[in-house]
């Protein structure tokens, strides 16, 4: 590597020797939602090895904890080739997180905030600040693939989320780390009756019924309805987002010539 080349060119080319090394293992931030569990799934079709962890802090619900514990025993149990590949699950307390939401807002922060569509308790760079402590997992664990369920289709409103973000977070993560890391986020551009259809795709009717019997999605924690889509109270806006791409998904299967 010449003696000139900055920093940018040798993230970049760690980047193109990491893609040549075909990493055999992957860390999947799992949260237990729709969308990370169809990531975990992705990636046991994908890895040789596959780890999880979650991140618990005060503004998470207890309810969502719980659905992933509950999802990954379920998965081991139903799908036990993918068990056998299913790794350890690592659980980060991040009590830092309920403080900085405190944060008392200026009037501007929460005008800016409020025309971005951002709720008021909204963390700025969370996503980046767990993809930085899993990298700090997958380092001690000789895994050099990050999988995320960030998707800038549904939540582009979420600057941490997108792409072109995260696609710099990496190349910061391999420089800081001294290590290839990858960042995979196989659903960036798949909206949520894609997401059903990549779940179907990768482990048919079974897994679509347990993520539907075992992720949370819902806003207000519920649990004790089931929707044909799944769990969760039907009337806030994350039960609307997923009930709207299963239906979207249903009516792409009912056109679809058989």
């Amino acid at each position: 590597m010449a003696a000139g080349e900055n920093a940018i060119d040798r993230a970049f080319a760690v980047a193109r020797f990491y893609t040549f090394e075909m990493p055999t293992a992957a860390l999947v931030l799992l949260s237990g939602g729709q969308d990370s569990a169809t990531c975990l799934a992705w990636a046991l079709a994908r890895f040789e090895r596959v780890e999880t962890i979650g991140f618990e802090y005060a503004l998470r619900r207890r309810i969502e904890v719980d659905a992933r514990l509950g999802f990954i025993d379920k998965l081991r149990q139903r799908f036990p080739a993918w068990g056998a590949k299913l790794g350890a699950d690592h659980r980060i307390e991040l009590r830092e997180m309920a403080q900085l939401a405190a944060t008392a807002l200026a009037p501007e922060a929460r005008e800016r905030m409020a025309a971005k569509g951002l709720p008021e308790d909204f963390v700025p760079g969370r996503n980046l600040m767990f993809f930085t402590y899993a990298a700090a997992v997958a380092y001690r664990r000789d895994i050099g693939v990050l999988v995320g369920g960030m998707c800038e289709t549904d939540y582009s409103t979420y600057p941490d989320g997108r792409d072109a973000a995260l696609k710099a977070l990496q190349e910061a993560l391999s420089l800081g780390m001294d290590l290839p890391l990858a960042i995979e986020t196989p659903l960036m551009w798949l909206d949520k009756g894609a997401t059903w259809q990549l779940a179907h795709d990768l482990g048919g009717d079974a897994l679509v019924q347990l993520i539907r019997e075992e992720t949370s999605s819902c806003y207000l924690g519920q649990r004790d309805k089931l929707f044909e889509w799944g769990r969760g109270c039907g009337l806030c806006p994350g039960c609307g987002l997923r009930a709207s791409g299963w239906q979207a998904w249903q009516t792409e299967r009912t056109v679809q010539p058989s």
